[in-house]
């Protein structure tokens, strides 16, 4: 049985004195959530603030991006290093790194055999734009995001992955996929995908989440597919209560 997991994305939110008053408010209820890994991914200013506050409490910690070389001439970059030092994990290709920062599928590949070759656990974003969405291409789309993204890893390092399939026109608008619709795109677009590239073994294990206008409302609905083994939240997971009530959601 896969282990439910919930990510909370911090996005460009919250000062490091913000993000530790946050953490003080969801430290308790997260902590009882213990069959669901938990992970908080606040803005790189704010992470070494919140790391000694998530020491003992079993809440994983992760960086929004990073750049796939070790060290160079990139202004405003972190280097794969730099995240490992205080996170386990790390998110690549979220919509919004493609929309406003020419995030590509080649760069997230890129990345992704960057952070796995520091130790990091990638939660590797995809997911197609209400344009697509609306022309009938969201398997096409996320199809070959999962291919391109994905090219070149062997199945034991597919296995270390966690996926993230955002449809972009859910993100932040507060329009979420149907769970009936998302959990056949997880299943035929991603799980079978990766299936016919490291083996049903690696597809069937991996951890796949549904992101895109998450909420206390509807986690129950998204859970309860098969396919979907969890939530990347935005906006929800900057309010204590509701990010630790989607968490009791996940629970088995």
């Amino acid at each position: 049985m896969r282990t439910p997991f919930v990510a909370g994305n911090w996005k460009m939110n919250k000062t490091a004195a913000e993000a530790r008053e946050l953490v003080h408010e969801l430290k308790t209820g997260l902590q009882a959530v213990e069959a669901v890994d938990r992970v908080l991914c606040p803005p790189y200013t704010s992470i070494a603030a919140v790391a000694p506050l998530l020491e003992g409490t079993g809440i994983g910690l992760g960086a929004q991006d990073l750049h796939w070389e070790a060290a160079g001439a990139y202004t405003g970059a972190i280097s794969p290093a730099m995240v490992a030092e205080t996170c386990r994990y790390v998110i690549i290709g979220h919509s919004e790194r493609r929309a406003y920062f020419g995030e590509t599928d080649e760069t997230v590949n890129r990345k992704v055999f960057a952070a796995l070759g520091v130790g990091l656990i990638p939660i590797v974003c995809v997911g197609e734009t209400l344009e697509e969405n609306e022309a009938g291409r969201t398997g096409d789309v996320v199809s070959r995001q999962v291919q391109a993204g994905l090219a070149g890893l062997d199945a034991v390092q597919a296995g270390r992955l966690v996926v993230a399939y955002e449809p972009v026109w859910a993100i932040g608008t507060g329009r979420a996929a149907t769970s009936a619709g998302a959990g056949a795109v997880i299943h035929e677009h991603i799980r079978l995908v990766m299936g016919g590239m490291f083996g049903g073994d690696v597809a069937g294990g991996c951890r796949i989440l549904y992101g895109g206008s998450v909420t206390p409302a509807n986690a129950d609905e998204f859970f309860g597919v098969e396919d979907i083994d969890g939530a990347l939240v935005g906006g929800a997971s900057l309010k204590a209560g509701d990010f630790i009530q989607i968490a009791r959601a996940a629970a088995p």
